[in-house]
């Protein structure tokens, strides 16, 4: 592995290899009032047992009208603090450093009335669902709702926060200009909405504090994806984790001959234009697929989110030269139901006896 378990730098944080364990929702194990349980502090200490060189905690919701569903971890309440300092500890007791990924859902929340930049009706979970368009008053109290969470992370003992541009949820809506059709200045400058937030979370965390964030790369055309990383480059953001944005109105490319998926060209594309760590996500496998997409792009980290789900140990067994494992990518993710019947994990237990 020439470059998977190089040591790098994101911001003055340390960093011992290339693999980051991205943000992945586990549904059903909290309650409503979205306090941490000792299922997911496990859930955390397990994966950084296995040797990541960096931990990005599930979306983790700014205010509780803005969750994807009852049982997603809250950052809104100061009562909350106490549950995520047991993550943090838990998973620095290894040396692995975490960050959190504060998210608000706009159209994309569960709850009946939701909220979007603009009027808007698209499809949900397989429903077509309308949403209204935020009012000034509503639009600066969810951007401090995520300053305050930014503040509370620190307090929690998070080495940074990821700020969620992407997947369809409130900032993607806002970034993405088929859906955001404002005729103020957050419509105008789509990435202001966004702009805003870091600044005053700059302002009200430590220098040394992390702020990333993960921006759809084709929001709507990788033109776009790339003018707003340098925008948030020039901000003050520390790192940019490409995934997909507004994906029902979004123009998805890659060349014909490109031997990656779409999304990995477009971290290539914008890891060209700025001076920032830039992760990617897509499809990654085998720790030789990581190093051969590392090696031939110039990105700085790969996301196994699947793989680690089947597989906590996976970047100590991939560095031992050991089988990892594989998702099988169910039509219905198991792992999601019950980890213990995960036929991955079923499968990688049965061959590593």
């Amino acid at each position: 592995m020439n470059k998977l378990f190089n040591p790098m730098k994101i911001r003055n944080l340390e960093v011992k290899n290339r693999i980051a364990i991205p943000p992945m929702v586990i549904y059903n194990r909290t309650d409503d009032t979205s306090y941490v349980t000792d299922i997911q502090v496990e859930h955390y200490r397990k994966f950084a047992q296995g040797g990541p060189g960096l931990i990005i905690q599930e979306a983790t919701c700014v205010e509780k009208d803005g969750r994807l569903c009852d049982s997603q971890i809250g950052i809104w309440e100061d009562g909350q603090i106490e549950g995520l300092k047991r993550i943090t500890n838990a998973v620095h007791e290894t040396g692995t450093p975490i960050f959190v990924q504060i998210h608000h859902g706009g159209v994309f929340g569960f709850m009946e009335e939701t909220v979007c930049p603009s009027d808007i009706q698209c499809m949900v979970k397989g429903t077509m669902k309308k949403s209204r368009a935020l009012t000034h008053l509503e639009l600066h109290r969810i951007q401090n709702s995520f300053a305050d969470a930014a503040v509370r992370a620190y307090q929690a003992g998070y080495d940074g926060v990821e700020l969620h541009g992407c997947h369809n949820y409130l900032i993607s809506q806002f970034l993405n200009s088929r859906v955001n059709v404002r005729n103020d200045e957050y419509g105008n400058n789509p990435a202001l909405f966004a702009l805003e937030i870091i600044r005053e979370i700059r302002k009200r965390t430590p220098d040394s504090f992390i702020v990333g964030m993960r921006l759809g790369a084709f929001e709507p055309t990788l033109a776009d994806g790339i003018d707003h990383a340098l925008i948030f480059q020039e901000a003050g953001i520390d790192f940019l984790n490409i995934s997909f944005g507004f994906m029902q109105l979004s123009d998805p490319f890659k060349p014909d001959n490109y031997p990656f998926t779409d999304l990995i060209y477009a971290a290539q594309e914008i890891r060209k234009q700025v001076s920032i760590p830039v992760f990617t996500v897509g499809e990654i496998i085998s720790p030789e697929q990581a190093d051969k997409i590392l090696t031939a792009t110039g990105i700085d980290m790969v996301n196994i989110g699947r793989g680690t789900l089947v597989n906590p140990n996976w970047a100590n067994d991939a560095r031992n030269g050991k089988d990892t494992g594989a998702c099988l990518h169910c039509k219905i993710c198991m792992w999601r139901i019950s980890p213990e019947k995960c036929p991955g994990r079923i499968r990688y237990e049965r061959n590593n006896k």
